[in-house]
Protein backbone atom coordinates (compact mmCIF):
# COMPACT_ATOMS: atom_id res chain seq x y z
CA UNK A 1 0.00 0.00 0.00
CA UNK A 2 1.55 3.35 -1.13
CA UNK A 3 1.50 5.61 2.33
CA UNK A 4 -0.46 9.00 1.86
CA UNK A 5 1.96 10.93 3.20
CA UNK A 6 5.93 10.03 4.65
CA UNK A 7 7.90 11.65 7.66
CA UNK A 8 4.34 12.95 9.44
CA UNK A 9 4.64 14.16 13.11
CA UNK A 10 3.47 11.41 15.85
CA UNK A 11 4.01 12.12 19.29
CA UNK A 12 4.39 8.32 20.61
CA UNK A 13 4.76 7.18 24.35
CA UNK A 14 6.99 3.88 24.40
CA UNK A 15 5.32 1.50 27.29
CA UNK A 16 7.21 -0.48 29.63
CA UNK A 17 7.45 -4.38 28.08
CA UNK A 18 8.08 -2.98 24.25
CA UNK A 19 4.85 -1.33 23.23
CA UNK A 20 4.27 1.65 21.21
CA UNK A 21 1.27 4.32 21.62
CA UNK A 22 0.72 6.61 19.07
CA UNK A 23 -0.68 9.60 21.03
CA UNK A 24 -1.39 12.39 18.06
CA UNK A 25 -0.20 13.23 14.06
CA UNK A 26 0.09 15.84 12.34
CA UNK A 27 -0.71 15.91 8.85
CA UNK A 28 -1.01 18.58 6.32
CA UNK A 29 -0.29 21.08 8.99
CA UNK A 30 -3.79 19.69 11.24
CA UNK A 31 -2.75 18.02 14.37
CA UNK A 32 -5.19 14.50 15.22
CA UNK A 33 -5.62 13.17 18.51
CA UNK A 34 -5.30 9.77 18.92
CA UNK A 35 -8.51 8.51 21.24
CA UNK A 36 -8.28 5.13 20.32
CA UNK A 37 -6.43 2.63 18.77
CA UNK A 38 -8.65 -0.12 17.54
CA UNK A 39 -6.28 -2.84 15.84
CA UNK A 40 -2.52 -3.04 15.71
CA UNK A 41 -0.47 -5.61 13.14
CA UNK A 42 2.85 -5.98 11.82
CA UNK A 43 4.79 -6.82 8.96
CA UNK A 44 8.01 -7.59 7.72
CA UNK A 45 9.54 -5.37 4.95
CA UNK A 46 12.95 -6.70 4.13
CA UNK A 47 14.63 -6.09 7.04
CA UNK A 48 12.28 -3.40 8.67
CA UNK A 49 9.26 -4.40 10.71
CA UNK A 50 6.69 -2.41 10.18
CA UNK A 51 4.40 -1.58 13.04
CA UNK A 52 0.62 -0.83 11.61
CA UNK A 53 -1.67 0.98 13.74
CA UNK A 54 -5.62 1.93 12.79
CA UNK A 55 -6.44 4.86 14.79
CA UNK A 56 -9.31 7.10 15.63
CA UNK A 57 -9.57 10.55 16.81
CA UNK A 58 -13.37 10.17 17.10
CA UNK A 59 -14.70 11.35 13.41
CA UNK A 60 -12.32 9.60 11.09
CA UNK A 61 -10.67 6.46 10.97
CA UNK A 62 -6.26 6.21 9.89
CA UNK A 63 -3.61 4.16 9.39
CA UNK A 64 -0.66 4.94 10.85
CA UNK A 65 2.97 2.87 10.00
CA UNK A 66 6.10 2.85 11.85
CA UNK A 67 9.30 1.58 10.76
CA UNK A 68 11.26 -0.02 12.89
CA UNK A 69 14.45 0.17 11.04
CA UNK A 70 14.74 3.64 10.10
CA UNK A 71 12.23 5.40 12.76
CA UNK A 72 9.98 7.28 10.85
CA UNK A 73 6.27 7.31 10.79
CA UNK A 74 3.89 6.98 7.85
CA UNK A 75 -0.08 7.60 7.59
CA UNK A 76 -1.41 4.77 4.86
CA UNK A 77 -5.31 5.52 4.74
Amino acid sequence: MTPLARNIRVATIFEQGGTIRPVWFEWNRQRYQVRQTTYRWSEASGKATILHFAVSDDANLFELAYNTLDHTWSLSS
